[in-house]
């Protein structure tokens, strides 16, 4: 999964960030100003997006009507220092699906983020299923049936991404801009790895494949 910090405070984004990539193991890029989170929210394809609403160039309402009015669903968790009902009301109308007042525990704000991505993807429970095989989003474990399964990282979150998207082709340029963020360089044959490392560890045991191909478009994750 892809996230985007617009966040102006450095030490707050590279916390926020740290936590994401180290906890959830989340691709994140950071946005230092209002102008700038806008560009990447509006160019770059995120599975959620955390704001601040004190920004400098754009305030983060600004960004998020901008957003919203450009028709972008994706969803928006705001970080504010304000918490009366008038705020937060129109926080709500003008489109964020989420918020969390400063000061914060970064444990809230990793849930709260995790559960905005699944409410986008339609798949509210924290714990994907598909046939016989189960992901637990929360600790990251992975089994089928009754063998638990060890992935490496990159696998995990591969696998992560196809078990919010069962039974939709994922194209690899579709993966490669929800895995990595804004300056990794994206190679595409760094995707057959990780597919090829997961039907190994998946089927072992199993003679049902999961995770199948469509020639010239992607992989399906289904039963």
């Amino acid at each position: 999964m892809r996230v985007l910090i617009i966040e102006d405070e450095p030490r707050l984004a590279e916390n926020i960030a740290r936590s994401l990539r180290e906890s959830a193991g989340y691709a994140v890029d950071i946005a230092p100003d209002g102008q700038e989170g806008c560009f990447l929210a509006e160019d770059e394809p995120y599975d959620v997006v955390l704001l601040d609403l004190m920004l400098p160039q754009m305030d983060g309402m600004q960004v998020l009507k901008k957003i919203r009015a450009l028709g972008k669903q994706t969803p928006v968790l705001v970080v504010t220092a304000r918490d009366d009902k008038e705020s937060v009301v129109a926080l709500l109308n003008a489109g964020a699906d989420d918020y969390v007042t400063k000061p914060f525990d970064l444990g809230e704000l990793l849930a709260r983020t995790k559960a905005l991505i699944r409410r986008g993807k339609g798949q509210p429970s924290p714990v994907l299923t598909i046939a016989d095989l189960e992901l637990n989003t929360v600790n990251r474990t992975v089994k089928r049936g009754d063998r638990a399964i060890t992935l490496t990282a990159m696998e995990y979150r591969v696998l992560e991404y196809l078990a919010h998207r069962p039974r939709a082709v994922v194209s690899k340029t579709e993966l490669l801009e929800h895995l990595y963020d804004y300056n990794w360089e994206k190679f595409s044959n760094v995707i057959e790895v990780y597919i090829s490392g997961l039907r190994r560890k998946l089927n072992e045991g199993s003679s049902k494949q999961l995770i199948h191909t469509s020639r010239g478009q992607g992989y399906i994750l289904h039963d």
